[in-house]
């Protein structure tokens, strides 16, 4: 399987999981963490109909970012190919994306969002989604690692 392939694999097993994550905390009422209607709101201004566009968008950008991690990944200087070093950048990756996407929800998504909602985010919302991001990034550290996924197209990083 080439690898671009291999990436979007890789990319839509993480955001489905990243996605049950953030569904699972929701349902079980521990934060608003429905991020796909939150995210389709935003598109179309209201909450009935966002579920679809939601999805479409979750995903999309979910794989562009498995992209991103893998190219950034595949210009470090790993010796040969280590699966653990796959699984421990997607942690530590996960974790940093997490913290940028937590801090941009709270601060300033959540108080423009178009619907009320989704303006109250606390930091249960910021820990639901550092947590969800963490699943995103272990998940393409495990895919990328066990299918040995290179997209060397930056020049090596050291």
């Amino acid at each position: 399987m080439l690898p671009v392939f291999q990436t979007v694999l890789a990319g839509f097993i993480a955001t489905a999981a990243m996605s049950g994550a953030l569904y699972a905390i929701h349902w079980r009422g521990l934060a608003e963490a429905d991020m796909i209607r939150a995210i389709g709101s935003i598109v179309t201004r209201k909450e009935e109909n966002a579920m679809l566009p939601g999805l479409i968008l979750h995903f999309l950008s979910g794989i562009v970012f498995a992209f991103l991690y893998v190219i950034v990944w595949s210009a470090l200087p790993i010796e040969d190919f280590v699966f653990v070093a796959y699984v421990a950048l997607g942690l530590f990756t996960g974790f940093a994306h997490g913290l940028v996407v937590s801090f941009v929800l709270v601060v300033l998504v959540a108080e423009h969002h178009p619907v009320p909602r989704f303006q109250q985010a606390g930091v249960e919302v910021a820990v639901a989604h550092l947590a969800a991001h963490v699943i995103f990034g272990l998940l393409v550290g495990l895919v990328a690692g066990s299918l040995r996924v290179s997209l060397a197209v930056l020049p090596s990083l050291i």
